[in-house]
Order: C-alpha cells, then sequence, then structure tokens
C-alpha cells in the first residue's frame, strides 16, 4: 500500500548522501586508481566472507564520505576500507566477522586497536549516520517493480557492481546508477520497452543517457583491458 510513496521519499533522501564527485583532488597522497584497487579488494573481502550486497554498498558509501573530508596517507588507506566494511557488517549483517578476521585479511599491516580508533574516528567525522540508501536499496525497488528475470537481474547487478569501482560514477545520483544498469541490462537482453520501464521505474530513459555511457565505457575498458592481460600472458 505505501511501496510507491516509500520508493519517491529515498530517492529524495538519497541526495543528502552523495559525495563531492571532485573530492580526490583535495586528497595529497591518494588517488582515484587507489581507491580503485582498495574497492576491487574489498569486493573479494565481501565474496570471502559471503556477506549480504547491502554492506558493500554502504561501506564504500562510508570510504567516500570519509575521505571527502578527511585527508588520508595511502599508508591508511586500506585501514579506511576495511574500518568501513566493519561498520557495515556490524549495522548490516546478522552474523558479522569479527574484530579478528579484519585484522587477519590486511596480513598484519595493523593490529585490532589501529581499526578501533579509525572506527571512531570515522563514525566521529560522518556524525554517526549509517542509515541511508544505496544503489543497491534503489536496484532492488526497480527490480521488483520491473519484475526482472534472473538472468537480468544478474547483469544489471554486475553492471552497477563495476560503479563501486569507478571513481567518474559518484557524479551520478544512486537511482541514477541502479536505474542505468537495469536499462542496459534489458537492452542487451532485448527486452527493453520504453513506456514499461519510464512508467515502472518513474525516471525517463534521457535523463540516463550520460550515466548510462559512463557504465557501458567503463565496462568496454576493462573488458579490452582483460583482453590484453590475456593475450600478453599467453605470448609470455
Amino acid at each position: 500500500e505505501y511501496f510507491d510513496d516509500i520508493c519517491e521519499e529515498l530517492t529524495k533522501y538519497e541526495e543528502k548522501y552523495l559525495v563531492n564527485p571532485e573530492y580526490m583532488s583535495n586528497q595529497r597522497d591518494i588517488n582515484a586508481r587507489m581507491r580503485a584497487i582498495l574497492i576491487d579488494w574489498l569486493i573479494d573481502v565481501h565474496l570471502k566472507y559471503k556477506l549480504v550486497p547491502q554492506t558493500m554498498y554502504i561501506a564504500v558509501n562510508l570510504i567516500d564520505r570519509y575521505l571527502e573530508k578527511n585527508d588520508t596517507n595511502r599508508a591508511k588507506l586500506q585501514l579506511v576500507g576495511i574500518t568501513a566494511m566493519f561498520i557495515a557488517c556490524k549495522y548490516e549483517e546478522i552474523y558479522p566477522p569479527e574484530l579478528k578476521d579484519f585484522v587477519y585479511i590486511t596480513d598484519g599491516a595493523y593490529v585490532k586497536s589501529d581499526v578501533l580508533r579509525m572506527e571512531n574516528k570515522m563514525l566521529s567525522s560522518l556524525n554517526f549516520n549509517v542509515t541511508f540508501p544505496t544503489q543497491w536499496t534503489l536496484f532492488e525497488i526497480f527490480k521488483r517493480k520491473l519484475d526482472l528475470d534472473e538472468k537480468t537481474y544478474k547483469l544489471a547487478w554486475f553492471l552497477m557492481e563495476l560503479c563501486l569501482i569507478n571513481y567518474k560514477s559518484l557524479k551520478y545520483k544512486m537511482s541514477q546508477i541502479a536505474a542505468s544498469s537495469i536499462l542496459i541490462a534489458c537492452k542487451t537482453m532485448n527486452i527493453y520497452r520504453t513506456d514499461w520501464f519510464n512508467n515502472r521505474i518513474g525516471i525517463n530513459e534521457k535523463d540516463l543517457e550520460e550515466c548510462c555511457k559512463e557504465i557501458y565505457d567503463f565496462n568496454a575498458y576493462n573488458r579490452r583491458s582483460e583482453e590484453r592481460f590475456s593475450r600478453n600472458a599467453e605470448t609470455d
């Protein structure tokens, strides 16, 4: 009964937790490539501990919002990452990994007290605001509205997860990323219909053109990189 009202409220609420898409220019010791490497590694950690999808999206949002406010040394970047994941797990998971597990995956780079100090610093910096909609929240809503089949759903999920790594995607709203990932997947699977998509999602396809192009180009770039890697490996 309240489904549409909840969806509308979430899309309004998302803007409060967007970050400045140019925040990395204020960082003196880290860059967008280091962020991408960190998040790619965290995705592996997320898979290793079989965490729910929402945990990953919360963690990345915490990382970006923290880095936006705090100049961070590259030696501490991994600590920021695992601390964000630690907080997200405690918030979202029924059985979260323990503190010792997060220390273990850093291969001795940090100790428990390092993570706890960073946790206090991160939460204080973000005013303890860890309740917010993510790309995943809105993605699940859109999936339900469109009644996506399993293959289209998984392809859209894959595309949306790539956006976590791509620093350029920060200039788009969470709802735009979720909707654009689904739009590309629907067109790829040849099930897209303009009226069906626009009416159920409530976002016009034209408003997603730029975001769709960014997702498509980033995915194409990664495919070309993988192909070059494979050819070089075969040559070696």
